[in-house]
């Protein structure tokens, strides 16, 4: 279980998908929920089932964490001491697929401020009323993705291997505070992400598809357990440990052949 302590979580991300999936399985655990997405409309349906399926509160809070004037009110609420805020979950992100020399820039760059800077911003207006508790937790939802540099999806890719490495730093940081920092690493995801990439997801043969629900329980039964990293799914504990031992040049070639189809 949860500790009994821990009251209120902000969830961003939450409209669709991983993200809402870790919503509804924190109301279901007992806590009342700060919603967060650019969609208000979706925000709304999400609050309305906790309310009526949980009976917990859920407070909505629209918002496009790419612009920093919108990202700001979210920093906000999260170091706001009169409504301290126990579990943040980091979980908004999208991705780009294609040549980089290619791609439009603006839409990179709005990639890295939601997958990258917003993680940051995020976390660091949380931890600090949650030190001075002594209790509370981040969950910041990478990827497999963040291990290996992968042609076509360059700006993703990297901006997962940010989010895993100042995970991993910052539970290390965490010691002995009585916060917590769970990285989350999902592999293919059955959800609207790859509606937006143009990703062919016939490519990927179907069992190694998993529901977003399965990975946000895995998630949330990790951090029950106090742990500090989990990726949901035994093919993808398999392919992560995989790609962390095997040679660059190695993986490479894997990589180039497993994205031909895409070139």
């Amino acid at each position: 279980m949860l500790p009994t302590s821990w009251r209120t979580a902000l969830v961003t991300g939450a409209s669709s998908g991983i993200g809402r999936a870790l919503a509804v399985g924190l109301a279901r655990r007992g806590l009342d929920l700060v919603v967060v997405a650019r969609r208000a409309n979706r925000l709304e349906e999400l609050a309305e089932e906790v309310r009526t399926a949980h009976g917990r509160a859920a407070e909505v809070l629209a918002a496009d964490l790419g612009d920093p004037d919108q990202r700001g009110p979210v920093e906000a609420r999260l170091a706001d001491p009169t409504r301290p805020v126990d579990v943040l979950v980091n979980s908004a992100g999208f991705g780009s697929q294609g040549r980089l020399a290619t791609l439009g820039i603006d839409d990179e760059e709005r990639q890295v401020q939601v997958n990258v800077l917003a993680v940051l911003r995020l976390t660091r207006a949380a931890l600090p009323g949650m030190i001075e508790r002594g209790t509370g937790a981040v969950v910041n939802v990478s990827s497999i993705a963040g291990h290996q540099p992968i042609p076509l999806w360059a700006t993703y890719s990297a901006s997962k291997a940010f989010v895993t490495t100042l995970s991993r730093a910052v539970q290390d940081e965490l010691k002995s505070t009585g916060v917590r920092c769970l990285t989350v690493l999902p592999g293919f995801t059955r959800s609207e992400f790859h509606d937006h990439t143009g990703f062919e997801r016939s490519l990927i043969p179907g069992p190694l598809w998993m529901e977003s629900e399965a990975v946000a329980e895995a998630a949330l039964d990790s951090l029950e357990q106090g742990r500090a990293e989990v990726v949901p799914g035994l093919h993808f504990r398999a392919l992560a440990l995989s790609s962390r031992l095997s040679p660059w040049a190695v993986t490479r070639r894997v990589l180039r052949v497993a994205t031909r189809r895409m070139w």
